[in-house]
């Protein structure tokens, strides 16, 4: 399959790492909207070229997977090229998921092709589990748990803070939560009672770090509802301990199947990189893309619409005899 990758930061390079790992993929071209020439990939022998090229509507590929980001990126990126190509991203504003979904969906059916939007880990393989878990057991309840790992949405907002410099923060389920949930006890939660947020802070040199501090435990909507704390640390510290963008998390589902007989259903994950994982999803489900649209399959899908055998690289017949 003739795979190309819109975008080339670190998910576009998560969606390249996991293609090697694929011997029926082949990345035959990184598309970009900076100049080409300033571009090196860590493929040998893969063209790196412009968005004017891929926007002719003739470039040689079965999907393209598209690497942006969800607030102004792929709103706009992924109708525009499913009327091109197949396609796949990983929309994850969840309110907006809907809307997302119409826009590539007319645009899919009209051109013939497919586009399989929010793939990832959540949205995703959590939804997956959500759904599977909802399905067998109705009467429970499902809890999502991040972390620990970066998240990179808000330590881009403590960037932004005047006075710093580098930030890593990092999201914390709250051990006690935790243990009540697995316990089949069906607690209501707070926002404060499931996670904290850990905050390490690379400050300008004389910037004051009261005031800092201050603006980030008090940000709504980042981090106003959360137990928040924060450390300042140098960038020799930053660059030694927190360089990576490892994450993670859990759904867990308790429900009854009879009065007073409970089940617990727990879906986990540990991820050393949060893209090189959210890129291999991408790519499991390009896999799907190209396979269903040779079989005529048109319109948006999402995770819950693909069945597990278009998504792996075995046959029937191994799945079958492996994996069954």
């Amino acid at each position: 399959m003739k795979i190309g990758i819109l975008g080339y930061g670190n998910l576009g390079r998560g969606v390249e790492a996991a293609i090697k790992k694929n011997e029926d993929m082949e990345l035959v071209a990184v598309y970009t909207r900076r100049d080409p020439s300033t571009l090196t990939i860590n493929t040998e022998g893969v063209a790196v070229k412009s968005t004017a090229d891929l926007d002719t509507g003739k470039e040689d590929i079965d999907v393209l997977i598209i690497c942006g980001g969800s607030a102004t990126d792929l709103p706009a990126m992924t109708p525009k090229y499913a009327a091109m190509y197949n396609v796949i991203d990983s929309f994850d504003t969840h309110a907006r998921i809907p809307e997302h979904f119409a826009n590539v969906d007319k645009a899919a059916k009209e051109a013939g092709t497919i586009g399989i939007i929010s793939c990832g880990w959540d949205p995703g393989m959590f939804s997956i589990s959500r759904a599977y878990a909802t399905a067998v057991l109705p009467d429970g309840q499902a809890y999502t748990f991040w972390g620990k790992g970066v998240s990179q949405g808000h330590s881009d907002a403590v960037r932004r803070i005047e006075g710093v410099r580098d930030c890593r923060q990092y999201t914390i389920p709250v051990p006690a939560a935790l243990e009540k949930v697995r316990s089949g006890e069906n607690p209501e939660l707070t926002t404060r009672e499931k996670h904290t947020r850990e905050c390490f802070v690379v400050a300008e040199e004389g910037a004051d770090l009261a005031r800092i501090e201050n603006e980030i435990k008090t940000m709504p909507n980042y981090f106003s509802d959360y137990d928040t704390t924060v450390h300042f640390i140098d960038e020799a510290e930053m660059k030694k301990n927190h360089s990576g963008l490892p994450h993670g998390g859990s759904v867990i589902y308790s429900g009854e199947s009879s009065d007073g007989v409970k089940h617990v259903i727990e879906y986990s994950l540990t991820l050393d990189s949060n893209p090189e994982f959210t890129g291999s999803v991408l790519v499991a489900y390009a896999r799907a893309a190209a396979r269903l649209n040779a079989e005529g399959v048109k319109g948006a899908k999402t995770v819950f619409d693909i069945a597990p055998s278009y998504l792996n690289r075995m046959s029937g017949d191994e799945m079958r005899a492996h994996l069954l």
